[in-house]
């Protein structure tokens, strides 16, 4: 029974291309793993819409990957994760991980200025990113972000157009010694070069590694890890496939 179920895949799940950078530290540290990647980019962005919406479009991706049958699901999305993971985790019964700003390993390399959280609307206005501030946001800023996160969809990475979008964002923390960036949604991660060029000298930190290693426990836990054989990455896409999963399969194999 346990032989069977290790060799399902396991289904990852966002909004658009940014869980591809949970993905990749996924496949890196389990590579006998078979991964089933979901982007809905028929209804990205997620971060400006409101909380319900969020849910009912997170419940239909889940169901696109359950219907590939998995044997756990990775939420590798901030904003899902802020409005739909706990209703997730009560209706399926499988290991659900899923991802939170790196707002507690931040604060811990603050020397004396600010550490910044840079995230979607819609994951900073939760009650589950108000209790994480609540405990750790002393010195923070959280910053919204509408607009960031299609950047990274678009495959633009560096340039004049975002360097010029990033110092209107970040205008109003210019004044600001900032220590440490959090990237509070999976897309930022692509986007780290052209942040850390606005921002030099800060230290830019994401949940991906923690996510992966806690998908690695669970599936342990529960017997269900994959530990022979080479591991597979399959893409699936709301969106234009012949676009979309090109960009996907590039940013997972990209440097």
């Amino acid at each position: 029974m346990h032989e069977a179920n290790r060799a399902l895949p396991v289904g990852v799940l966002d909004s658009g291309v940014g869980g591809v950078s949970v993905l990749r530290e996924m496949a890196r540290l389990m590579p006998s793993e078979h991964f089933l990647y979901y982007g809905d980019q028929a209804n990205t962005p997620y971060g400006t819409r409101a909380e319900g919406e969020i849910r009912v479009l997170a419940f239909a991706a889940v169901e696109q990957l359950r219907a590939r049958a998995i044997k756990a699901l990775v939420v590798a999305c901030n904003t899902i994760t802020s409005a739909a993971i706990t209703e997730i985790r009560a209706r399926y019964d499988m290991p659900v991980v899923g991802m939170e700003p790196a707002l507690k390993p931040a604060s811990g390399l603050r020397v004396n200025g600010k550490v910044l959280v840079l995230a979607t609307p819609a994951t900073l206005r939760q009650a589950k990113f108000l209790q994480l501030y609540e405990q750790y946001g002393q010195h923070a800023l959280a910053l919204p972000c509408p607009g960031l996160m299609e950047f990274a969809e678009r495959g633009e990475f560096e340039g004049e157009g975002i360097d010029r979008f990033l110092r209107a964002l970040l205008h109003p923390v210019q004044d600001a010694k900032v220590d440490a960036v959090v990237l509070g949604c999976t897309h930022y991660v692509f986007l780290k070069k052209a942040i850390a060029a606005v921002l030099p000298g800060a230290q830019l930190i994401d949940g991906n590694l923690g996510t992966a290693r806690r998908l690695q426990f669970l599936l342990s836990e529960a017997d269900l890890l994959s530990l022979s054989g080479e591991g597979e990455v399959e893409f699936l896409t709301s969106g234009d496939p012949k676009t979309v999963l090109p960009r996907m399969k590039e940013l997972f194999e990209m440097e």
